[in-house]
């Protein structure tokens, strides 16, 4: 990067902390550092939300994966609209009559403390994963730009965020997400629209996209039905696992797990925390259509221009570097040679397709997919390649792909900003997950299981100190973060494993009241085993773990409920 990227960076970043810093003066208590005193707006609220979900795996690998993959993964988002109706009938006023800290206070009303334990340390496991992922993105960034070792850049990036989020509190994190998402959406703005104007001359949004759906990058809906193919149920990403599995995960997500609880606990009002919950319903499924787009859009513009046969700069130097060095060199002699074809078939196939001519299109498009697949095979030996020379790169392109786009490709100054904005995201979905991990880990674990009522200071100072504690977890984590692929499914396998049975917890708890806690609490036990399994034996896909979770528990509870009620 430039000198101007660089300061663009460092003082965007700089200004965005020292906010966080200054609108958390005088927080001394636990009520105003998990609850923001409950002054938060509606708007703010909304912000937060997103904020916690749109973190640097959003920005980072969703491009990506749409460049992979193609655009099927925004079905994975269908299902949030109607969770949000749901949570704002029932979740919403319950806990804001209850006046909770976290959601999983309300289950020892419900049920018993071990009830509330267990849905707690399901959290902190899954949520304590899903931030060391978290972490590890940003510090792609700076690995890849710097040439750092990627564990030294795990602390940094980590210990960064500690400071931020200690000395912060949740209205550090609420007020410095909406600063943080106005870059976000200026500066995902420019980045599409940079690919569009870099495209060759004669070749503007509407043929990019034509081409794009020609290589099968704009497959938006999948609504075949195969249910006795097994293959159908492990398929990622259709409607049918988007709007089911979905909603359950969503429902889960925004209604049981404390990082998303935590933002509109915040809220002056019932009112506001229903109205920011709303919104994000509105606003998430475009929002994350636009970012998968720019991945089909980058797509096409390395049809238009050599790409490089792996994204990671960085595995690509150390392999030249190695005795497999050779090798390499032939591989990408090979894909430059194809890249040259595939220029000159994707400006045949544009001018078809204006033409109108579909015995032509049908010509030049099976051309291109076929130069494609040479390509893709080769890409596929020069991972093999690496692997040969380092047995333990991270040879996913999907993480690199933007990133790479960025640095190599548009203007300076736009550079540092895009950059900082994929930090951005980072701190304030991270901040949040520390805060919240924190809230949950001193409210229902370490105040709750105490012997003894401790004085208001005494738990403030804990907070910190535990909060401190998750940051050094989530960084341990980070360290190990590079062999789990994508990182944006990472993310939501991670959640999928322990989503549906807390929701199913949370289900029992409002809609059916004669299960009791010991039905509950061993029915939540016995299904989170079974639902590891399912997911080990790798024969459904993850989305459907949600539902399988959450309908497991309840229906095991109502065995297990007549079983106890028997033995009395």
């Amino acid at each position: 990067m430039s000198l101007t990227d660089w300061i663009v960076l460092c003082l965007t970043l700089l200004g965005v902390l020292l906010l966080g810093v200054y609108k958390s003066k005088g927080e001394r208590n636990l009520h105003s550092y998990f609850k923001s005193s409950n002054s938060m707006t509606w708007f703010i609220i909304l912000l937060s939300i997103m904020g916690t979900q749109a973190s640097a795996i959003t920005f980072l690998s969703a491009p990506g994966q749409a460049y992979t993959d193609g655009m099927r993964f925004v079905q994975y988002y269908f299902g949030l609209p109607l969770a949000m109706i749901v949570l704002c009938i029932t979740f919403v006023p319950i806990y804001h009559k209850l006046k909770v800290f976290t959601a999983y206070e309300f289950l020892e009303q419900r049920f018993d403390l071990k009830t509330r334990t267990l849905a707690s340390v399901l959290f902190l496991i899954s949520r304590g994963l899903s931030t060391g992922i978290s972490i590890y993105a940003p510090s792609i960034i700076l690995s890849s730009l710097l040439g750092w070792n990627i564990y030294y850049t795990n602390i940094f990036m980590g210990g960064l965020l500690i400071i931020y989020t200690v000395s912060g509190g949740a209205k550090a994190v609420a007020y410095t997400q909406m600063q943080q998402l106005f870059i976000v959406f200026i500066g995902m703005f420019l980045a599409g629209y940079m690919v569009v104007n870099l495209l060759p001359e004669g070749m503007g949004f509407t043929d990019a996209i034509k081409v794009a759906a020609k290589m099968g990058k704009m497959n938006v809906i999948e609504t075949k039905i195969a249910v006795t193919d097994p293959v159908w149920w492990k398929d990622k990403y259709n409607i049918w696992s988007g709007v089911i599995g979905g909603f359950f995960l969503a429902l889960s997500y925004f209604g049981t797990d404390q990082s998303q609880v935590g933002r509109y606990l915040t809220a002056k009002s019932m009112k506001e925390s229903r109205m920011g919950l709303l919104m994000n319903g509105l606003v998430k499924v475009p929002m994350q259509f636009g970012i998968l787009l720019i991945g089909a859009l980058v797509f096409v513009f390395y049809l238009n221009y050599s790409s490089p046969i792996v994204f990671n700069q960085k595995q690509i130097d150390k392999t030249l570097a190695s005795q497999y060095g050779e090798s390499f060199k032939e591989n990408q002699k090979a894909y430059e040679i194809l890249n040259q074809k595939k220029q000159v078939q994707v400006l045949e196939l544009s001018a078809a397709i204006k033409s109108n001519d579909k015995s032509r299109i049908e010509k030049t498009e099976l051309q291109l997919q076929a130069t494609e697949q040479e390509a893709h095979l080769l890409r596929t030996k020069a991972k093999e390649t690496i692997k040969k020379a380092d047995i333990l790169a991270d040879t996913n392109d999907t993480n690199y792909i933007f990133l790479y786009f960025v640095v190599h490709h548009l203007p300076i100054g736009l550079i540092g900003l895009l950059i900082a904005m994929i930090f951005l995201s980072a701190w304030g979905s991270i901040a949040a997950a520390l805060n919240s991990l924190a809230s949950t880990s001193v409210i229902d674990i370490y105040k709750r299981l105490g012997k003894e009522e401790k004085t208001e200071l005494h738990y403030y100072k804990a907070s910190q100190w535990i909060t401190l504690f998750w940051g050094i977890f989530s960084i341990a984590v980070a360290m190990f973060a590079s062999k789990l692929g994508s990182l944006i499914e990472a993310v939501n396998i991670l959640g999928s494993l322990f989503y549906g049975t807390i929701l199913g917890i949370f289900m029992l708890a409002f809609y059916m009241k004669s299960i009791r806690a010991n039905a509950t609490f061993w029915a939540a036990v016995f299904t989170e085993i079974c639902v590891i399994a399912i997911y080990v034996a790798d024969i459904i896909s993850f989305l459907w773990l949600n539902v399988i979770g959450c309908l497991l528990v309840m229906g095991v509870a109502l065995i297990f409920q007549k079983m106890f009620i028997r033995k009395s």
